[in-house]
């Protein structure tokens, strides 16, 4: 599954979750995410309309008497929530401090984050929608950067912002159609952390679209940010697939590799058992990954394993099935569900398995019961299914 984002009339953090939302990334979904922080953060979506085109208004509702907070706090804070949300919003968080603290001078550590609710839901849901999504890349168009003086405190200062334009340096920019402030730092970040190539909407089968709506509403100027979900035309996806064999590790340092590699956002990491020479045993790390991420993948590997080399070769997946995401509650507790279907049709129906073992906790009840139930309300339930065509 592929996306491509059309920000020419700008991009922000509520634009892009009303878009992801409209997509059909459901708010539970995004909601769960986002309780996980526990801080009491409530998204709701309504529908509106911008310069006569419908769209979706995701708003944060959250308790902003909060003090401003610095990178390390919230990098401890996402730690609860689950991957690959978390790598995500981490990457974006430490991209947006990194443009802070040159546009201000300032160490990274000291960078101030305001209105910090409204911002950790913002970025949380943000990446908890992407995955929802199943988006493998992510396309987008010359992103609209607004022109004219935007109120500040406490002088007046140029649109768009000093972040925005540090974040988006080397990227296809514009001014946009509006006299306004159309890109945000939030949205800036979002994109420069997770666009993988820059342009108009690369040939697709779509499945989809979804519009989110900005805070105004000009006559003139449709302030939507539009997202176009499908699957590339005869275009097999690359991906990396990086290995090494180390027979000289502590076997208990291997989980915890793995949960780096992961959570860095590799598709999968395995441990295959070896017998190299001399007779000694050993194990060969697998990593499959996609393109963009491999030279930080390459580093955990480096940094956490005794390896001191790497193969690494190109992969294409030929076949695949459009997968999905969608939510039920069992016992008031959310399972997310992973759907593949095969033209159309669904194949395979699994719930989560660490929100069963979360449910099961939370109910004092065993975890195949929970299991089971799952199973069934994903069956019974009209989910919608985000990546699958229409029924014919």
């Amino acid at each position: 599954m592929i996306g491509w984002i059309d920000a020419r009339a700008g991009v922000s953090g509520d634009m892009l979750l009303g878009a992801l939302v409209d997509a059909g990334a459901s708010l539970d979904s995004l909601q769960t995410a986002v309780g996980q922080l526990g801080l009491g953060i409530t998204l709701t979506s309504t529908t509106c309309e911008r310069a006569g085109i419908g769209a979706t208004k995701v708003e944060v509702v959250a308790d902003e008497d909060l003090p401003s907070w610095h990178l390390p706090e919230i990098q401890r804070l996402l730690g609860r929530v689950d991957r690959p949300t978390r790598a995500t919003a981490c990457d974006i968080f430490r991209r947006l401090a990194e443009a802070e603290a040159r546009v201000h001078r300032i160490p990274l550590e000291r960078v101030p984050f305001h209105k910090i609710g409204a911002t950790l839901a913002g970025v949380v849901g943000i990446a908890a929608g992407f995955h929802r999504l199943g988006l493998e890349a992510l396309h987008c168009s010359p992103v609209g950067l607004g022109s004219g003086i935007a109120p500040r405190v406490p002088d007046s200062l140029s649109t768009p912002a000093p972040a925005a334009l540090e974040l988006l340096k080397g990227l296809p920019v514009a001014a946009g159609p509006g006299i306004t402030e159309s890109a945000t730092p939030m949205g800036a970040a979002v994109l420069a952390t997770l666009v993988t190539a820059w342009g108009e909407m690369p040939p697709l089968i779509m499945f989809g679209a979804g519009y989110g709506a900005g805070q105004d509403n000009p006559i003139d100027i449709a302030n939507v940010l539009r997202i176009v979900v499908g699957e590339p035309i005869d275009q097999p996806a690359r991906t990396v697939l990086l290995e090494t064999n180390v027979d000289d590790l502590d076997p208990r340092i291997w989980p915890y590799v793995i949960e780096r590699l992961l959570a860095a956002g590799a598709y999968d990491a395995w441990l295959t058992p070896i017998i190299m020479k001399k007779g000694r045993p050993a194990h060969t790390l697998s990593v499959l990954a996609p393109r963009q991420r491999a030279a930080q993948l390459r580093a955990i590997v480096f940094r956490e394993t005794s390896t001191i080399g790497l193969r690494e070769s190109t992969v294409d997946k030929h076949h695949r099935l459009a997968r999905s995401e969608g939510l039920v509650h069992i016992g008031g507790q959310p399972i997310r569900i992973k759907t593949a279907r095969l033209d159309g049709e669904s194949v395979n129906v699994n719930p989560e398995w660490r929100d069963v073992v979360a449910a099961a906790q939370a109910l004092g009840q065993p975890a195949k019961q929970v299991l089971a139930a799952a199973r069934r309300a994903a069956s019974e339930t009209a989910m919608t299914i985000v990546g699958a065509p229409p029924a014919p």
